[in-house]
């Protein structure tokens, strides 16, 4: 149970005024006189009975199976039976949930209501997660035990052993072992190196995951150096297993190979250097004038090579070329393509279509051969001067 003031009864109270009444009238002092200093003491009085102060206090809460939901030592607390508010100084403690201590605490200042609902917190905020290590620190805390509710904000930052972390609030509910984090969130993490932008995250650190319902940024980091960069309307990045999943209008430009990435959904393998994707993926090289498009895709990143399944398209847009077929490898070192099954291909200078099972060549410099099986070629007349 909570420490806190009793108030001194009526009957005592008065029985000291008149006491000192006695002590300090002198004989030929007037009736009006005494009746003034009647008057103020009894105020006095009653001051005493609404405003009690202690210095270095310990305050607790128990909840009513008697578990303590919070402990606070402060170096003084002043407290109001009119308010039901506990103001106290220097605050430290520990916040517990089912009985054991999640939280360890300090302030410069606070409020403590009566009847333990809320402890507000001001003031140089430290809160640490006693099972984790996550430092959390701002300049207000609240404490809703019966919510299981943190909420650490104004100038909020966090440290991790695996990230850091600033954003305007962070929300801890200690049972689920969930973080929410609000407004110009900026994540960044040790390993895998990366950076992480948006407007609201939720970390949970047991399970090494961060997940966004709204539109993100991922970037991966080399020191300082920003080498490729991932936005998407949401995402989960898994620490533990260093795979970024971005679902709907996800793209990823990688800075080596020089492509762009996009898809509604991509799996980004950043351990392995790989991404997958299940769904329609485009794929483009800007400097080489290159698309390709396909129902699913697989990048080796490491390798820069591309493995494209299912009603592909690949287009150079420089000399205006076109392969079409079921699957196709694209080796970015050396721009060579190979595409196998319902092959066709046509460019427009000179004109030209050919179809067959297989291709082979650079699309940049229209030197694809078909091959294997049966191999139509047709050059439209008039076309060669």
């Amino acid at each position: 149970m909570r420490l806190k003031p009793l108030p001194l009864s009526r009957s005592v109270a008065w029985s000291l005024v008149v006491l000192m009444l006695l002590v300090t009238l002198p004989g030929c002092r007037r009736g009006n006189r005494a009746s003034e200093q009647l008057a103020e003491d009894s105020s006095a009085v009653q001051n005493l009975e609404s405003n009690l102060t202690f210095n270095n206090i310990t305050l607790n809460q128990a909840d009513d199976q008697g578990q303590t939901l919070w402990k606070i030592e402060a170096d003084q607390a002043t407290y109001s039976q009119d308010q039901q508010v506990a103001r106290v100084e220097n605050p430290e403690g520990e916040l517990f949930q089912d009985g054991k201590a999640v939280f360890q605490i300090r302030a410069q200042s606070g409020e403590v209501q009566q009847d333990g609902e809320k402890v507000v917190l001001n003031g140089q905020i430290v809160a640490t997660d006693l099972r984790d290590g996550m430092v959390l620190r701002g300049n207000q805390l609240e404490w809703r035990p019966e919510e299981d509710l943190l909420v650490v904000r104004n100038n909020l930052s966090a440290t991790h052993p695996q990230l850091r972390v600033s954003a305007t609030e962070a929300r801890a509910y200690s049972r689920d072992r969930r973080v929410e984090l609000l407004g110009k969130v900026v994540v960044t993490s040790r390993d895998p190196a990366l950076r992480l932008n948006a407007e609201h995250l939720t970390w949970r650190p047991q399970d090494q995951r961060i997940v966004s319902d709204r539109r993100i940024q991922v970037e991966r980091l080399n020191g300082n150096r920003v080498t490729d960069r991932a936005n998407a309307d949401r995402a989960e990045v898994n620490l533990k297993t260093k795979v970024a999943t971005l679902r709907q209008r996800a793209n990823l430009a990688l800075q080596d190979p020089p492509v762009v990435v996009t898809s509604n959904l991509l799996v980004w393998n950043l351990q392995n250097e790989t991404l997958v994707s299940t769904q329609p993926v485009t794929v483009q090289q800007r400097q080489q004038q290159i698309t390709l498009t396909a129902d699913q895709g697989r990048m080796d990143i490491n390798r820069k090579i591309v493995y494209l399944n299912r009603n592909v398209t690949a287009v150079s847009q420089r000399n205006q070329s076109e392969l079409d077929s079921d699957s196709l490898t694209w080796n970015m070192n050396n721009q060579q393509v190979v595409a196998e099954g319902n092959v066709t291909y046509n460019q427009s200078n000179p004109p030209l279509n050919l179809r067959g099972p297989r291709a082979v060549g650079r699309l940049q410099d229209r030197t694809v051969v078909v091959s294997g099986g049966r191999v139509v070629t047709e050059i439209i007349p008039g076309s060669i001067n």
